[in-house]
């Protein structure tokens, strides 16, 4: 090799050696990543001095946007869609451009490898026992229940790592399931299964970090009762996958005695068929088992453990995010009426115990984006361990914690609070402090005096460096704006408007906070105020069906920032898009790139940011129940359906995956 070429190879590796490269899928015409890991052995000494390039080092990153599909081409509107492109920049001027696309591990109901020579169903539902679940609902076609909704994952390295079959390095990932929305007859099966998480153990190839499944593990839960409904996860600082249990199951309904009204009947029979699915008896389950925050530990064989931690709140758990002091978690809570929550534990890297806290705004938060938003203060609820929730769960039902009314009971007693939007009067039983904070945690929330205002507040994430954090809200609606039913003036939450593209809150981190009895609060990392950052943007239907702007958020869910990337990753779970979008947004230039679309009717999930993995970053992205129409969807449903049902088992299979890069594009030296 001569000497010109070997200095343009080594410049452009120490240039890349610090910026953030995905995958390459092809290697286009450079194939200088090829080298990495490679020595320069055949250079020629020929002798002559050769003076040294100056150093060169990656300084921004910046996506090139995308259209969004359209009838032109039903293919790319009925599939996961990525023809975007990432620019990095360095400091001669110097750019590198990546174009993009999407690489999935599986569909879920793909047969894949178990490490020991066999196969097993991916996504496949397991009970109790650890046996396969059977849909039996078309007589003569029986098959094992599998997921079409794929949700939260965590891409992760172990240095001990001990898989047979790696020929790279091995990487996992950690993918949960939120559910399976039908059976074969067409019924609804939503919240009546139990959730499964598997581990997957990839083979990472050094020259090029495309990453190759080699097994597939279910993680056995039945040591935490099976799991409900696990929506979006987050990785800890320690290497774990956080997962979650949306939408808690309302024990008030479920263990009354007395309740006979439509709505308790409902809720009573949905979690009979969730008992009888993980323990073959309708009548075992208990409601105060689920609504808790699992951890899932991936050992160096490539399986996983599961621990449930019952301590930090009962509420309805999207992804949580722990702060860099490994101690402090902000949490997401999926519901109306819902609020923001925080999580102290009494150790680092350790959530078996802790405090927990619920926010109380003051007045001023704004859907102006440029407004300078509400000031927070913090309601301590209860300390509790693990240990001593669980014990509570197993034996405790409503009516031992609270006395809750659906309908108002005209005594001065109860005090009127709402639970998802429906109107409840509750009374506290004395002494039940600890067991209403951690198992009736919105109830107790709103007796406490907290903004229980916010509806359904999703992902979190946190930019580290400049010590701020975010919270996705789906839609800004309901209990938010003002005036209606569900809505209160003492929340001090009193917005003019819906926006059902929902929109993104910034909360500006600090220490030395006190809780509103004056109790000092152990993190440097705790929400004093709150910002809107985005706003979607609704609008009239478009001739596509489109009833939010397309080219800006709507009803954004999983939210994920890189620190690398100064990026924040916006997915979207919208029923106001056609197709719905992953996006790029620099929180320095402000610019919001569209990046990924999913197929019609699907939801974008999955998401995390990974900066670096054995030199290599990553965008995981998966998508769940493509197809699932609404109202939106008259005009391309025609169309897309029997595309979208070729394409994904039709309508039970869903993509579990990540973005790669498919060419790389040298520029020029801008000076």
């Amino acid at each position: 090799m001569s000497e010109v070429n070997n200095q343009s190879r080594r410049r452009l590796l120490k240039m890349l050696s610090g910026a953030p490269v995905l995958p390459l899928a092809s290697f286009g015409s450079l194939g200088l990543l090829t080298a990495c890991g490679g020595d320069d052995d055949d250079d020629e000494d020929t002798g002559t001095p050769v003076t040294p390039p100056p150093v060169v080092t990656f300084t921004s990153a910046a996506f090139t946007s995308m259209a969004a599909p359209n009838l032109s081409d039903p293919a790319k509107m009925a599939t996961t869609l990525v023809e975007s492109a990432m620019e990095l920049t360095f400091s001669d001027g110097s750019k590198e451009t990546m174009t993009l696309a999407y690489k999935p591990f599986f569909i879920t109901g793909d047969l894949v490898p178990d490490g020991n020579g066999g196969t097993m169903l991916s996504g496949g539902y397991y009970d109790i026992n650890n046996k396969p679940i059977i849909d039996t609902s078309v007589p003569g076609s029986a098959r094992q229940f599998f997921s079409n909704c794929p949700d939260g994952m965590s891409m992760l390295a172990l240095e001990n790592a001990n898989v047979p079959g790696i020929t790279g390095k091995p990487v996992f990932v950690v993918v949960q399931f939120e559910y399976n929305d039908h059976d074969l007859a067409g019924n609804s099966t939503y919240g009546q299964l139990p959730s499964p998480i598997g581990v997957l153990t990839l083979d990472q190839d050094q020259a090029t970090g495309n990453l190759t499944l080699v097994k597939y593990h279910n993680v056995d839960t039945s040591s935490v009762h099976g799991l409900w409904i696990t929506c979006g996860a987050s990785l800890s600082p320690w290497n774990t996958h956080l997962s979650s249990e949306e939408y808690e199951p309302d024990a008030a309904a479920i263990t009354s005695t007395t309740r006979t009204d439509a709505a308790a009947l409902s809720v009573k029979k949905s979690f009979a068929a969730f008992s009888q699915r993980v323990y073959n008896d309708p009548a075992i389950a208990k409601p105060y088992h689920y609504g808790h925050m699992p951890e899932i530990t991936v050992q160096p064989d490539g399986t996983g453990k599961v621990v449930k931690h019952y301590c930090m709140g009962r509420i309805s758990h999207e992804l949580v995010e722990v702060m860099p002091d490994n101690q402090t978690v902000l949490m997401g809570d999926d519901y109306t009426n819902g609020g923001l929550f925080m999580f102290v534990a009494d150790r680092p890297k350790d959530l078996s115990s802790g405090h927990l806290y619920v926010a109380r705004y003051a007045p001023g938060l704004s859907l102006d984006v440029n407004a300078a938003g509400a000031g927070i203060q913090w309601i301590k609820m209860g300390h509790a361990t693990s240990a001593q929730i669980e014990a509570l769960a197993n034996t405790l039902v409503t009516s031992d914690i609270m006395d809750v009314r659906v309908v108002d009971p005209v005594d001065a007693s109860f005090t009127k609070v709402f639970s998802d939007g429906v109107a409840n009067w509750v009374k506290l039983v004395p002494g039940m402090e600890q067991a209403a904070a951690f198992l009736e945690t919105h109830r107790y929330a709103d007796l406490l005096g907290a903004s229980m205002a916010f509806t359904k507040m999703e992902g979190t994430t946190v930019n580290a460096k400049d010590k701020i954090a975010y919270s996705a809200l789906a839609n800004i609606q309901a209990s938010m704006i003002q005036g209606d039913k569900t809505w209160r003036a003492s929340a001090n939450i009193a917005l003019p408007k819906v926006v059902k593209a929902g929109g993104i809150l910034a909360h500006t981190l600090a220490g030395s906070q006190v809780d509103t009895t004056g109790g000092a609060i152990g993190s440097e990392w705790v929400p004093t105020s709150s910002k809107m950052l985005l706003l979607g943007e609704d609008i009239a239907a478009d001739a596509l069906g489109n009833t939010a702007n397309p080219d800006n958020i709507a009803s954004p869910d999983n939210i994920k920032f890189s620190e690398k990337l100064r990026t924040l990753f916006i997915g979207e779970d919208s029923g106001n898009h056609v197709n719905n979008f992953l996006w790029a947004y620099n929180v320095d230039t402000k610019a919001l790139s569209r990046i990924l679309s999913t197929p019609a009717g699907a939801e974008a999930t999955g998401l995390q940011a990974v900066d670096e993995i054995n030199g290599w970053t990553y965008i995981t992205a998966n998508f769940q129940h493509a197809g699932d129409w609404g109202a939106i969807h008259n005009v391309v449903k025609p169309v897309l359906d029997p595309l979208i049902k070729a394409n994904y088992k039709d309508g039970f299979g869903a993509a579990v995956g990540y973005m790669t890069a498919v060419s790389l594009e040298k520029k020029t030296t801008a000076a």
